[in-house]
């Protein structure tokens, strides 16, 4: 058996093409949909994915607005700056880029935002809708992943899905969904014990740990469907997920390739939630 690729890149091109759309029926209104993305300090991986991430916006008719600021800048000023955003109608989604330095609070920050900005859907409001099943935000990339199954028309209600990794980003808002889809799920972390056996018994693997080839084929049932969530860079300079690729889409039925799988998708929901919120505010004026 050899997987078939789950190709993000075009899926997202799919939904940019929705997007680009409903801005063009918003800005008919007289809305157009704006998102602030704010970056603080050098990190060369988050410069990276906010060019990305404006870039993206532009095309698809979105007002976009790239604040960067020197890894100087004090927590008290990141808030004041993300005050006035909230309070800025022509702003409908605010995204400050993770990591932050170490002398600011994140977690501070994103309490932040306004919980109808959150368009990374971090706000605690947003994460307490999500876990009761009626998410304002859903995170942009376990959504982005729940639209790859979808659009593969890969059964979720009734499967057994492992997610490896349990961050507040991925691993814990990705069972959320999942399970709201109708999946048996598990979480495994660094702690779990034979991590081999929980994976074996799963039909869908999530795997988001930051550590490449987390999970390869030995790992894996036969014709499971294994989306790969991260992006490492070999000591050859190559980009690779958490999967070991070659060996699993020997065993796996789909499989998400690094890069071109879920990265693009992360992006295109994104603009998704920014659009929505800009809809609401619309509904909110007729």
């Amino acid at each position: 058996m050899t997987a078939r690729i789950i190709d993000g890149v075009a899926l997202a091109a799919k939904i940019r093409e929705d997007v680009a759309l409903r801005a063009a029926a918003l800005s008919a209104k007289g809305i157009q949909p704006g998102l602030a993305v704010i970056v603080v300090g050098s990190d060369p991986a988050s410069q990276v994915y906010v060019r990305n991430k404006v870039a993206a916006c532009q095309k698809a008719g979105l007002h976009s607005v790239l604040e960067s600021y020197p890894e100087t800048m004090t927590q008290e000023a990141l808030l004041d700056r993300i005050k006035t955003l909230n309070a800025d109608s022509k702003i409908h989604g605010i995204l400050v880029q993770l990591p932050l330095p170490a002398h600011i609070d994140a977690h501070l920050v994103i309490e932040t935002i306004a919980a109808a900005k959150d368009v990374d859907g971090f706000h605690i409001s947003n994460a307490g809708l999500l876990m009761t099943g009626k998410p304002l935000f859903r995170p942009c990339t376990p959504y982005g992943v729940m639209k790859m199954l979808e659009a593969e028309k890969i059964p979720v209600r009734g499967a057994v899905a492992v997610i490896v990794g349990a961050s507040n980003i991925v691993g814990k808002p990705m069972a959320m969904l999942l399970q709201s889809a109708g999946a048996t799920v598990t979480i495994c972390n660094s702690k779990t014990r034979d991590l081999a056996w929980h994976t074996r018994h799963a039909d869908i693997v999530v795997v988001a740990t930051g550590k490449p080839r987390t999970v390869n084929g030995s790992m894996l049932k036969p014709g499971a469907v294994v989306i790969d969530v991260g992006i490492n860079r070999t000591p050859e300079g190559k980009l690779c997920g958490d999967v070991d690729f070659e060996s699993a889409r020997e065993v796996a039925s789909a499989i998400t390739p690094v890069p071109g799988g879920v990265g693009p998708m992360t992006i295109a929901m994104l603009l998704v939630n920014t659009i929505e919120a800009a809809e609401r505010v619309q509904q909110a004026s007729i």
